[in-house]
């Protein structure tokens, strides 16, 4: 979900859903809390805190990297509350949408009904079907058991967590010709406001750490961004501030 423990203080832009964390995508937390059962729990709760953890838009670098790209099978990877995954289907894909959180899948699952109720307004044929799969799972231990046109990740950042494993699992789930993109806060350019947890050198990555880290620049890959950029941020007491993004998008070659 674009969401994940260090998502809480970025009022303008969330990881997943475009909207109040710091960092997005609700990673999981099995091993730092005992596993998937207590993973789930404890973001079950971080989400009934509030009645709208993001801002429900897209994530702007999704939109910017994947706006181009020729609709297919896609896997979204903590998902959130569906912003991203909602915006894909409506641009013609397939989606995937896993987070470890019920009940941010709830309320995913309200937002995608939401949005096709006022799709089908406009439609000639009526109702419109769903293109999503809203799938629960831990991604420290999930598994996609297929390959997908384009896997995204936005914000997998976690105090829990590694960041690695996720998002090695989501390089493998790439089909050859298909595209990974990976965002994420660059350790550098974090806001002021976040706090000591949200500033642990650990939970974030620079795109050489990235690309290395998943073996993008070796000759199964074609890397075709790898950048950081600025973006303003609200912080919660009105705070202004300017961070960056770390974006890397990458194709597998056949």
């Amino acid at each position: 979900m674009s969401e994940n423990a260090a998502h809480q203080h970025d009022t303008q832009h969330h990881p997943h859903d475009g909207g109040a964390g710091l960092s997005g995508g609700t990673l999981a937390g099995g091993a730092a809390i005992g596993g998937p059962a207590d993973a789930a729990a404890t973001w079950d709760e971080r989400y009934r805190s509030k009645p709208q953890m993001w801002s429900g838009k897209p994530n702007p670098q999704l939109v910017r990297e994947a706006g181009g790209l020729r609709p297919g099978k896609a896997l979204d990877l903590g998902c959130g509350e569906g912003a991203d995954a909602i915006w894909l289907a409506q641009q013609g894909w397939t989606v995937t949408a896993v987070d470890v959180s019920a009940v941010a899948l709830d309320r995913a699952r309200s937002h995608e009904k939401a949005a096709l109720a006022r799709e089908s307004v406009h439609a000639a044929d009526g109702a419109i079907a769903s293109r999503i799969t809203w799938q629960q799972a831990d991604l420290e231990q999930w598994q996609p058991g297929a390959s997908f046109d384009l896997v995204t990740a936005q914000f997998l950042h976690s105090q829990e967590l590694a960041w690695q494993g996720p998002l090695r699992t989501a390089a493998s789930a790439v089909k050859p010709g298909g595209t990974l993109l990976v965002v994420g806060h660059h350790p550098d350019r974090l806001p002021p406001w976040g706090g000591a947890g949200h500033h642990h050198r650990g939970m974030f990555y620079t795109g050489d750490e990235l690309v290395q880290e998943l073996g993008l620049a070796g000759p199964g890959w074609q890397l075709e961004v790898q950048t950081s950029r600025e973006r303003p941020v609200t912080g919660p007491e009105g705070q202004q501030a300017t961070i960056a993004d770390v974006v890397v998008r990458a194709t597998r070659l056949p």
